[in-house]
């Protein structure tokens, strides 16, 4: 067995809320979009989360299940209403039958103004430049209320151990925070309007589950980059201001948040802020200081789980002004866990490129391990709309890409 990381830090077990982390490992929400027609898991999704299981990381974090599928992002994406509970259902049992250990987190979300307008309906809080749709109504964000916490109920019967409320990436839970919602309505405008939708969806949504047992959190994009997104200073500015963004966390850590996923970027729009890419050094490292300042603020017992670590790799990554053994993804786990930066690190990439990545790393051969190569074909897939995998490392996706090459050109060439 080959051991040439530092894994210490990165073994250890870690309580959140009243369950207990075996490692400090995180799998990554990655939508994949290979749901069956009515967005329930299909023999590719079964297959895919089979693997992560047995990867071992302490945490497993399902995709960004949608509450409907009016307003969607992906034409083929997992959603949660009361016709997949008994799917879902099914899907819990038989994916913790290869791996009992891990927490299973579902992500719930709701795409906005980045649903679809080819398969859905496109709406907004406020028309951003690019995208539209159609405004919104009070009404219709109390009925989107009502949908997560049917979501969580759902998740809570199906068996799994937790909610990760999504508030990051461009989704809908960002769109209504953003200072650029300044729109003079019951979700707009001041901060108190602003937050609203998240502050009363979590605690309705722990309310309506009403066992302490099951955990809730949140994925949060500190800066998503652009003028009036979520960290700007106001709705016409990009300047970083993390006042708002701060509050937030205290504002669900006050209403019982077990954990919050730092996180930054909106990928449609700032990609290589939510996915790092190391030709954009400044990207990769700014992940540390948003997690630090999480971490500063919040009670010891509420975990802190980082992103961006992906792009490190095993430290061949061209990053400047490092020692290779320096910039590797283990590396950097260990350190920030060790300087009280972060609690757990978030995998995503990775782990499309290998989903037994945990196991190989803390437990098994490190000289197995396929490293994601950061030429983000996986972002090309899931902007096509196709089935998403790593189309480095397995075969059935790197054919899937050629297909879409030869019929749409290439979207993300990292080639020079």
């Amino acid at each position: 067995m080959s051991e040439k990381f530092r894994t210490d830090q990165l073994k250890k077990p870690i309580k959140i809320g009243s369950k207990e982390a075996k490692n400090r490992l995180v799998n990554n929400a990655m939508e994949c979009n290979d749901a069956d027609e009515k967005g329930s898991p299909s023999e590719k999704t079964y297959r895919r989360y089979r693997n992560l299981f047995r990867g071992d990381a302490g945490m497993i974090m399902l995709e960004a299940i949608t509450v409907t599928y009016e307003n969607r992002g992906r034409k083929n994406q997992l959603s949660i209403m009361p016709r997949n509970k008994e799917d879902l259902e099914e899907f819990t049992r038989e994916v913790k039958k290869e791996n009992e250990d891990p927490l299973f987190i579902w992500q719930v979300t709701h795409s906005g103004e980045l649903s679809h307008p080819d398969f859905s309906r496109r709406i907004t809080p406020k028309k951003l430049p690019g995208f539209g749709g159609e405004l919104m109504t009070e009404e219709e964000v109390e009925d989107i209320q009502d949908k997560f916490v049917e979501a969580a109920r759902i998740a809570y019967e199906c068996g799994a151990d937790g909610i990760d409320f999504k508030l990051c990436h461009g989704y809908l839970g960002s769109q209504l925070l953003r200072p650029y919602n300044d729109r003079d309505w019951k979700f707009g405008g001041s901060w108190e309007n602003r937050s609203r939708f998240a502050y009363e969806t979590l605690e309705r949504m722990m309310e309506e589950v009403g066992d302490s047992d099951f955990i809730f959190g949140s994925k949060i994009s500190l800066w998503e980059g652009f003028p009036g997104g979520q960290g700007s200073k106001g709705p016409d500015t990009a300047i970083i201001d993390l006042e708002e963004p701060l509050k937030l966390v205290k504002g669900l850590e006050k209403r019982g948040a077990d954990f919050i996923i730092e996180s930054a970027g909106s990928p449609s729009i700032t990609l290589a802020l939510a996915h790092p890419d190391t030709r954009i050094p400044r990207d990769v490292y700014l992940h540390h200081t948003f997690q630090e300042r999480v971490s500063e603020i919040v009670d010891p017992d509420t975990v802190v789980i980082g992103s961006g670590y992906s792009a490190f790799r095993n430290g061949k990554n061209d990053l400047k002004a490092v020692k290779e053994e320096e910039a590797s993804l283990p590396y950097w786990g260990n350190k920030n866990i060790e300087d009280g930066v972060v609690d757990m690190i978030a995998i995503g990439r990775q782990s499309l490129a290998d989903p037994q990545f945990t196991r190989k790393l803390l437990y098994g051969d490190q000289d197995e391990i396929d490293w994601c190569t950061l030429c983000d074909s996986c972002i090309e897939l899931l902007v096509r709309q196709t089935n998403v995998g790593c189309a480095v490392h397995n075969e059935e996706y790197g054919q899937i890409l050629k297909e879409v090459r030869e019929e749409y050109g290439t979207l993300i060439d990292k080639s020079t």
